[in-house]
Order: C-alpha cells, then sequence, then structure tokens
C-alpha cells in the first residue's frame, strides 16, 4: 500500500558569521564578491522570510541550525593552541586565509547536507540519511560532523531513520550531497527514480573531466551513496554532468537542473550524454510519465543561467502545477527574465513563478535551492521526527527575535579574529538550541 507522503524543505538558517571570504574555487559568485562587507543580520532575515513564505502556503518547513564559527576545533587540529582567543590571534597572524576558513557560515547551503533516500526507495524501508564529506574544499569539509549530530537529533527513532557516516574524505569518494542528486516520482509516498549526477570518474583517468575547474562530485561516491542506502539498481539512474559547464561555473548539478515530481528543469547544457539521461530516467519512472522542461542555450545562454541562478530556484509541487521559486537576480538578466515570461505561458508543467529576495547568499553563491535539503516523509515518520525544528508563526517570530538581537549587521574580514565574536557566536548558538529543542550537537556544549 502507498502512503501517503510529502517533501518537506529544511532550510539553513544562515550563521552569525556570513561572510564574503571567496573560497569557493568554481564558483563565480562567490569569487566575484569576495572582501565584501556582509550583513548576517539581513541574510538571516532574508532566509527566514523565504521559509516563512513557504509555509504560508502550507509546505512542511523544517529548520537546519547553523554550525559553530569560528571552528576553534578545526584550528586546533591544525597545531595553533593557547586559549581560544590566543588560537584566533594566531591564525589571524600568521594564516588569514586559514582564519576565513573556518569562520564560513557555508553550511547554510544545506542542499550540499546529505543525500537522503525516502523510505518507498530503500530496502530496509527507513528514510537514509548520508552526511556530505564536501571534501572538495577545505571550509566545508568540516561540517559533516555537525551535520550528523543535527541529523540524528532531528530523525532520531531507528525504527523510521537511519542514519551513515560520511564518505572517506579523499578525492575519490568527494560528494557534495543533495546539490547533485534529484529524486524523481509520480507520488512522493511510492517509489521513485533517484538521480544522481556526477562530475567525473575518478578512477578512470581516461573518462571525460572538465579541464579548469574542478569536478566536485565523483561517481565512485554516487554508486556508493545508492548502495549504503539501499537502493534497486532499477530504480537509480547515474548521469554525468557536462565538463563545459563546471568549466562555466557550474559546480552543482542543482546550478544547471532542478526536478520535483515527474518534472525536470534543465538547461541543454547540464548533462555530458542528454539523450541517454532521459532514457533512463523514462524507462525507471513509473507512476507518470517525465515532464522534461528543457532551456535551449539560445533561449538563456550558459552564462546568464549561471549569473542568475534560474536553475538553482525551488522546484514546489502545488495544486495547479510546478511552482518555480526564483531568486530575485533572475528578473534582472533580461534572457532569463523573457524566459520565465515565456515559460509561464507555455502551457507546461512549470506554472507560477515567485521571486525570492536572497541576495547575501546569492552574492556567496548560493541561491534559493542551496539554502533547502529536501526530505520525502511519510505521514508516520513525519509525527516520529523532532518537531520543534518545524517552522509555524510562533518559531518564526522567536527566530526573527533572536536574529535580531545576536547578530551583527555588518561584518568583515578583520572581525573574524575578534574574540568577541565568537562569544557572541556561542551565546547565540547556545540559545537557539534550546530554542529548537535539539541538545547539544556543537563541539563548545560538549
Amino acid at each position: 500500500m502507498v502512503k501517503h507522503a510529502v517533501e518537506a524543505n529544511f532550510d539553513g538558517l544562515v550563521g552569525p558569521t556570513h561572510n564574503y571570504a571567496g573560497l569557493s574555487w568554481g564558483n563565480v559568485a562567490s569569487k566575484s564578491n569576495v572582501n565584501a562587507v556582509s550583513n548576517p543580520r539581513e541574510a538571516a532575515l532574508q532566509g527566514l522570510a523565504k521559509m516563512k513564505r513557504l509555509a504560508d502556503r502550507g509546505y512542511v518547513q523544517g529548520i537546519l541550525p547553523p554550525h559553530e564559527r569560528p571552528h576553534i576545533s578545526s584550528l586546533k587540529s591544525l597545531g595553533f593552541s593557547g586559549t581560544d582567543a590566543q588560537v584566533l590571534e594566531q591564525v589571524a597572524t600568521t594564516s588569514p586565509s586559514i582564519l576565513a576558513a573556518v569562520s564560513s557560515a557555508s553550511s547554510m547551503w544545506t542542499a550540499n547536507a546529505a543525500t537522503v533516500s525516502p523510505s518507498a526507495d530503500t530496502s530496509d524501508h527507513r528514510v537514509h540519511f548520508t552526511p556530505a564529506n564536501l571534501s572538495a574544499k577545505f571550509h566545508r569539509s568540516i561540517e559533516h560532523t555537525v551535520t550528523g549530530r543535527t541529523l540524528k537529533s532531528i530523525f532520531a527513532d531507528e525504527g523510521y531513520f537511519a542514519h551513515h557516516p560520511a564518505l572517506p574524505s579523499v578525492s575519490h569518494f568527494g560528494d557534495e550531497g543533495a546539490a547533485n542528486h534529484t529524486r524523481l516520482c509520480g507520488h512522493y509516498g511510492e517509489p521513485g527514480v533517484e538521480l544522481f549526477v556526477y562530475g567525473q570518474a575518478a578512477f578512470n583517468e581516461q573518462a571525460p573531466a572538465p579541464k579548469k575547474y574542478p569536478a566536485r562530485q565523483t561517481l565512485e561516491a554516487s554508486q556508493a551513496i545508492a548502495r549504503l542506502h539501499g537502493l534497486k539498481d532499477s530504480r537509480v539512474v547515474f548521469a554525468q554532468q557536462n565538463p563545459a559547464a563546471i568549466d562555466a561555473g557550474v559546480f552543482h548539478n542543482d546550478v544547471i537542473a532542478v526536478g520535483n515530481g515527474n518534472t525536470l528543469f534543465y538547461h541543454d547544457m547540464a548533462f555530458l550524454n542528454e539523450e541517454q539521461v532521459l532514457t533512463d530516467i523514462r524507462a525507471r519512472l513509473t507512476g507518470a510519465e517525465l515532464e522534461a522542461v528543457r532551456v535551449s542555450n539560445a533561449d538563456v545562454p550558459l552564462e546568464d543561467a549561471v549569473a542568475s541562478y534560474l536553475f538553482n530556484s525551488q522546484l514546489l509541487n502545488t495544486p495547479d502545477g510546478m511552482l518555480l521559486a526564483v531568486p530575485g537576480e533572475c528578473r534582472e538578466v533580461a534572457s532569463v527574465s523573457k524566459y520565465l515570461d515565456k515559460l509561464q505561458a507555455a502551457g507546461g508543467p512549470i506554472t507560477a513563478v515567485e521571486v525570492f529576495d536572497v541576495k547575501q547568499s546569492m552574492r556567496n553563491g548560493g541561491g534559493p535551492a542551496c539554502l533547502r535539503l529536501r526530505v520525502v516523509l511519510n505521514d508516520d515518520e513525519l509525527q516520529a521526527m523532532h518537531r520543534g525544528v518545524l517552522l509555524t508563526d510562533a518559531l518564526y517570530e522567536r527566530l526573527t527575535t533572536w536574529v535580531e538581537a545576536h547578530y551583527r549587521s555588518e561584518l568583515t574580514h578583520d572581525e573574524l579574529a575578534d574574540p568577541m565574536l565568537l562569544d557572541e557566536v556561542r551565546k547565540a548558538l547556545d540559545e537557539l538550541t534550546g530554542i529548537l529543542g535539539l541538545g547539544s550537537i556543537y563541539d563548545f556544549q560538549m
């Protein structure tokens, strides 16, 4: 019997050290805004406002908390010693780039937090979680431990939820989480097709690969997660991302394609073997026909897709078709704005477009889809999870007040070494875990 299920979105709450350090080689937006003055308070409030709009529309909207930054434990593991203030002074004086890395608020992009397989797809009929090792970037590779603790705290009932450790943190098993994973289905509670998109086959030196920017997701990592989650071969598609797209700044598949239900919205340069990918999906998808919405390079040049983050939009199911939740930048790029008008008039599966202001995130290279981790849950699983992280009107008001009390309105790179900032962060996060009922998930709480 097919159980009723919903797709819940768990957005990352932007952290108090949100800053523009330009840490992500291959992410054009991240590099182009390096050293700009950030506004952590505005960034967090923009993220909360997006969550609230979707919750008000009836979507199940959850919250994942930010990580402790600067991350003193990482600095001590690298040989910096003394009190926390002395550690910050040492790293700021000798290795400011390392300080920037351990101060990044990148955990807000929870599309990279983990790969999630719903119980309808897995062999033991539990929801499976594997935190991403994010091994391609040091500042992100330090996230998976706290991400795993957080997910286990929220999805604690082992009768419904299974948790795996991150894959080995080496380039051969580079894993960027759900940013390179899409589930397609007829109904959320039915078995679906899990589409894993990879940048290169790490153990095959002759395989196609990008030449300018690194491929962050490997075929081997995607295959390992499929095995860990107990997915049937007949329900999985492994597709290679177009190397030319990676070299154009498409560092994750979710910058050039997004899917939901039976709809796949993608640029014609998304996949190396486009027709084979579509054929494989159609062969495995049951209960619905694939609705492939293909955007040609003639309509939206690849550089415009990257600049606007058209495909890093959320694709949301509604009673009247699919809603595309786009960043405001999509209306600032002429070709993209023109295309969106044509899309709504086309009579296809995407029937509505709404604009969301996430400019603070966009300047660091993350749009609406980067900010959320999708978790399909049936009614029993929804009841079994820790519900204190689900957004309500009361929680929204409380979190808004919390942000306004604890976040700075401006943050420069020099301030990352301020011991007072670390104290502010820890005080804020300690209070936040109490608000959300998560218990002790941070190093400083242990």
